[in-house]
């Protein structure tokens, strides 16, 4: 990773923490606590191997980031206790800002499981640099993905944690429109306006078992044309490929099994949710031999279709519920973060996508 992206990752991250520690922004209000006492109270006798995990993982990637970019800053001894402070200093922060929201609760334990994290992410990118390996993996980008693979690599690493939050169809990024005819007519009930609104009057038709699978098939597609857009040599695309497959049926058998319990994990792995896999995978290997301006054109093609299919279908009163567990139990943290990822990964992609593939001339691969 070069000097100039470990800070820019490092604000991004941080921006993301800030979201997902006061989300949702609302009921601002004094409860009667000063800020800090938080901090004197007793440890919490409850708590999960969840919550320590999530608390710890959470603030890791800061500590590494922030560690990463004093070390190629020039401060390489200080790079640790740097990481180790302001990591720490954010988190006692949002603690003090949660005593203010009345769905979140401050924790003195929290607050010690996120500087572990940062302090775990920091000396972990510290022996990193030692031995070598973040220069093995800039010569490993060079050798595999174009120049200006940023972006696309920055969307790809963010596909996983989109795939988290819960969806009406598995892959099944962007699903929108409803919520978003919702959200305008509570807005615009009671007004004049209510009847101007662009909002579908007739109810909404469950997806056919062969539009369900077309839609699956073209939700695990996305993906791997991203990667074939930016990727080298057809050889390393059948890895990238296989590694979109096992990564997407990972991330979504996780997010079942944290909605509904691990035994549920492989609920959603239903007939047309196969079918569709296998599409995918099929339609992805036809286009292992494309060049990266037609996978970055056949992209857009299939995120249009996937999201006008996808809008044009209804959600269940059993997924309406999963968003409420989601919203109100322990994944609150993570609620709102998994939420907007899941709901604009597809059309930031487009966006980038487009812009890549109007370009003159797209660098091939090697």
């Amino acid at each position: 990773m070069e000097k100039t992206t470990a800070w820019p990752l490092a604000l991004v991250y941080t921006a993301l923490i800030i979201f997902a520690s006061l989300f949702p922004f609302e009921g601002w209000r004094a409860q009667g606590i000063a800020p800090w006492e938080f901090l004197v109270a007793r440890l919490p006798h409850y708590w999960t191997g969840f919550d320590v995990t999530i608390n710890i993982a959470g603030y890791a990637p800061l500590g590494f980031l922030l560690a990463l970019g004093f070390t190629r800053s020039g401060w390489p001894r200080s790079a640790v206790p740097l990481a180790f402070v302001i990591g720490t200093l954010l988190s006692l922060l949002m603690e003090f800002l949660q005593i203010y929201l009345p769905k979140r609760v401050s924790s003195n334990l929290d607050l010690l499981l996120n500087s572990a994290g940062i302090l775990l992410g920091a000396v972990t990118a510290a022996g990193l640099e030692r031995l070598g390996a973040l220069d093995h993996w800039s010569r490993f980008r060079a050798r595999w993905f174009a120049r200006d693979a940023r972006g696309a690599l920055v969307l790809l690493a963010l596909w996983p944690w989109a795939l988290l939050f819960p969806a009406a169809e598995p892959f099944g990024l962007g699903q929108v429109i409803e919520r978003l005819e919702a959200v305008l007519d509570d807005l615009f009930d009671g007004t004049p306006f209510y009847d101007w609104l662009p909002v579908r009057q007739v109810p909404l038709e469950a997806l056919s078992p062969a539009v369900e699978a077309l839609c699956v098939g073209l939700g695990l597609l996305a993906p791997c044309l991203l990667a074939f857009s930016v990727a080298r040599q057809p050889a390393r695309r059948v890895a990238l490929l296989l590694s979109a497959a096992v990564i997407g049926v990972g991330v979504t058998a996780l997010s079942s099994a944290l909605s509904w319990g691990p035994s549920h994990a492989w609920a959603w792995l239903s007939a047309p949710a196969r079918a569709g896999i296998v599409l995918g995978l099929l339609f992805a290997a036809a286009a292992i031999g494309l060049r990266q301006r037609a996978c970055a054109v056949v992209l857009l093609v299939v995120i249009s279709l996937h999201l006008a299919l996808l809008n044009d279908a209804p959600t269940s009163a059993y997924f309406a519920q999963t968003l409420v567990d989601w919203e109100q139990g322990r994944f609150i943290r993570f609620y709102g973060l998994g939420q907007w990822l899941g709901w604009l990964w597809p059309y930031v992609t487009l966006v980038y996508v487009l812009q890549r593939a109007s370009r003159r001339a797209l660098p091939e691969r090697g």
